[in-house]
């Protein structure tokens, strides 16, 4: 019961995250269960299957509160499964300790995407009557699913960034299309492991149902507060912590030197300070510039 709990409250952290902003679920997620030791593959899994309940709920959550773009989520969902279905038997080929290796830099790399992108850089910018098109959503959804199946985590730091970037979507719909079509992502890289894994392969659901109850509970939560809460910020804090955690398993793979341990982490600890200060700063900025000029007073 009390295994449960602790990844209910991992669950319900990382959807907090995701359904806010339109990514990190399966990043958090897999970082936890890398930490405590469970394979690349295990890990990936079970966070897939814990993200077919998540997803779901989320979706709902975003449609009640009008954030999603369905035409979006019709072009991008189907070439993501692909995508995830062959990510899935490229990750279970894998040796375990090339797979850990593989993984952990992906979200070592993915965490830093997220950390620059909402500390540093605009966030993206609605431009009136022009949506994504297939010749766009096809690849994206394709590479974004493999990447996700591959690195336990990606779905919603490649494709919403990327469609955050495109500026062709409104910032709220594009978090609310990427986590609806991450539903069927989800179901199709669950699939694809279930018959990838090996009878040796231990998948504990314990871990899926806790994950999976965590994250339906926050679901709700998320998608409201996804309209009020300084994306900028939760971004910064999630990506920097990420980094950490994943720099920290990475380092212990490659059996590196104490110094260097101590090096890496004063680097991590100074950028990350540096990202939660720009973010704070930018999201005052932002609100600075949003607020209506005073109309001047008639003499």
């Amino acid at each position: 019961m009390r295994f449960l709990i602790l990844f209910g409250l991992a669950g319900f952290l990382a959807q907090l995250v995701d359904g806010t902003l339109g990514m990190a679920f399966g990043v958090t997620s897999t970082t936890t269960l890398l930490a405590i030791g469970t394979t690349p593959a295990v890990a990936s899994a079970a966070v897939h299957l814990a993200e077919v309940g998540t997803a779901l709920a989320s979706g709902v959550a975003h449609w009640r509160f009008r954030n999603i773009d369905w035409r979006t989520v019709g072009i991008l969902a189907l070439p993501g499964a692909v995508g995830a279905v062959l990510g899935a038997y490229v990750l279970t080929s894998l040796s375990t300790e090339s797979a850990a290796v593989w993984i952990t830099t992906i979200l070592l790399i993915l965490g830093l995407y997220v950390l620059i992108r909402f500390a540093f850089l605009r966030l993206g910018k609605l431009i009136s009557g022009k949506r994504p098109g297939a010749k766009f959503l096809g690849p994206l959804g394709l590479i974004a699913g493999f990447v996700d199946a591959t690195g336990g985590g990606g779905w919603g730091p490649v494709a919403t960034t990327t469609l955050l970037s495109s500026g062709r979507l409104e910032p709220r719909k594009v978090v609310g299309s990427v986590d609806t079509s991450e539903f069927i992502v989800a179901l199709a890289a669950s699939v694809g492991f279930l018959f990838a894994l090996s009878e040796q392969d231990n998948l504990n659901y314990t871990v899926v149902l806790g994950l999976m109850i965590g994250g339906i509970i926050a679901a709700p939560l998320a998608a409201w507060l996804v309209r009020r809460i300084p994306a900028r910020l939760l971004g910064a804090l999630a990506g920097g912590l990420i980094v950490f955690t994943n720099a920290r398993t990475l380092l212990k793979e490659l059996d590196a030197a104490d110094a260097v341990y101590t090096v890496t982490y004063a680097v991590i600890v100074v950028l990350w300070a540096i990202g939660v200060y720009a973010a704070v700063r930018a999201v005052r900025e932002e609100k600075r510039l949003e607020k209506p000029e005073p109309e001047p007073v008639a003499s």
